[in-house]
């Protein structure tokens, strides 16, 4: 088996990922981020896992606003840090 050292999404389901991103955006920012109906209309952890986990394109732009949230929380600390100095 190969290891996936430098690969962030590594060990995480797509779920945990969802989570993040609701808890970071809210559905109606997400929404406005990726505009797919399951953001936008009667949203649900669930039924955005469903449509998820069958369209491709879709889950792509979720890992990569995934990828962008956890650089930007960083960027986010590192400023903080340099203030407090």
């Amino acid at each position: 088996m190969e290891k996936q050292a430098n690969n962030p999404l590594h060990g995480l389901t797509l779920a945990i990922i969802l989570t993040h991103l609701v808890d970071y955006y809210g559905w109606e920012d997400l929404g406005t981020r990726i505009e797919i109906r399951c953001f936008n209309v009667d949203p649900s952890i669930k039924s955005s896992l469903t449509f998820l986990r069958k369209t491709p394109w879709a889950r792509e732009r979720v890992e990569n606003l995934y990828l962008k949230s956890l650089r930007d929380i960083k960027k986010g600390e590192k400023e903080r840090v340099k203030k407090e100095e």
